[in-house]
């Protein structure tokens, strides 16, 4: 009997960890695409759509963070970082700049490898090319 107990055990523990791995879906890392514009108006655009869907819709999923725009880049890289909210000095969570024209547009930080990631990521591209539509929020 002990031994179907072990069975049952091991089964159910499987599960388990198979569904808390199907429902943490992580990101897709890091992110690297061009844009058809130069760097700066397609990280204004990026900027302006990430605020506006992300942080004043008041979206769940960035609600303990904060947009902090460096738009004004001399090394030719403009780009935002979504830092933590109670400490927007800390170390950025996200990073998404671009260089160059057209724009090689890259993003990452820890925020592209957790389950928002993928969202994340289809948001940049979306307003990289112009449509500033904002994704389902979270």
């Amino acid at each position: 009997m002990s031994h179907m107990v072990a069975i049952a055990t091991v089964l159910i523990t499987t599960g388990a960890l198979s569904a808390c791995q199907s429902a943490s879906k992580p990101g897709p890392g890091s992110l690297a695409f061009s844009s058809s514009k130069a760097a700066l108006p397609t990280m204004e655009r990026v900027a302006l759509a990430a605020n506006g869907c992300w942080f004043k819709a008041n979206d769940s999923s960035f609600r303990a963070y904060r947009l902090a725009p460096e738009l004004n880049s001399y090394s030719g890289r403009p780009r935002i970082l979504v830092v933590p909210g109670n400490n927007p000095g800390g170390r950025p969570l996200l990073v998404v700049h671009a260089e160059g024209n057209p724009a090689k547009v890259e993003a990452f930080g820890p925020l592209m490898h957790a389950s928002v990631g993928s969202r994340i990521g289809a948001d940049v591209k979306r307003w990289a090319d112009g449509d500033s539509s904002c994704s389902a929020k979270g």
